[in-house]
């Protein structure tokens, strides 16, 4: 699984969510972005794009994995307002490939968590392997590895 965006690499412990920091919704780790203005966020794996909404997306990979992604923390409440979608539900989509573009400062200013929890969807606790320590994460840099 590959950085959505340039940032800092955190534990999922550290999300001020306790759905992802507890793991509830699956492992993974979390991006902490850049603050340095507009952010496009790409693809972490290539797939299928089976949800897309302006603040989260979901990519099925060829082998039936699914993998999330969560641009900030409740930026739900904005109802899709500083999210601009470059891809739509359906498309297949190249890791690394532009997903959404936004603004992680301008959630941040709103009061709101830009931190992007990536997820392994109903993966077991310790399929999530090699996982990227904690720092510097380039976008399209190595999160960590799902071993199915």
């Amino acid at each position: 699984m590959l950085a959505p965006v340039p940032g800092r690499v955190v534990a999922l412990a550290e999300v001020p969510d306790p759905v992802f920091a507890q793991e509830l919704v699956g492992p993974g780790l979390a991006v902490d972005p850049d603050r340095t203005g507009v952010a496009v966020a790409v693809a972490p794996v290539a797939g299928r794009m089976v949800k897309l909404h302006p603040h989260a997306f979901v990519i099925q990979t060829a082998d039936g994995a699914g993998v999330l992604t969560h641009l900030g923390i409740d930026t739900v409440q904005l109802a899709g307002e500083g999210f601009e979608l470059h891809v739509a539900e359906g498309d297949d989509v190249s890791a690394g490939a532009p997903v959404v573009t936004w603004n992680p400062a301008a959630v941040e200013a709103g009061g709101r968590s830009p931190v992007i929890p990536v997820i392994a969807l109903d993966a077991a606790p310790d399929s999530v392997v090699a996982r990227q320590a904690e720092g510097p994460v380039a976008a399209g840099g190595v999160l960590f590895t799902w071993s199915r």
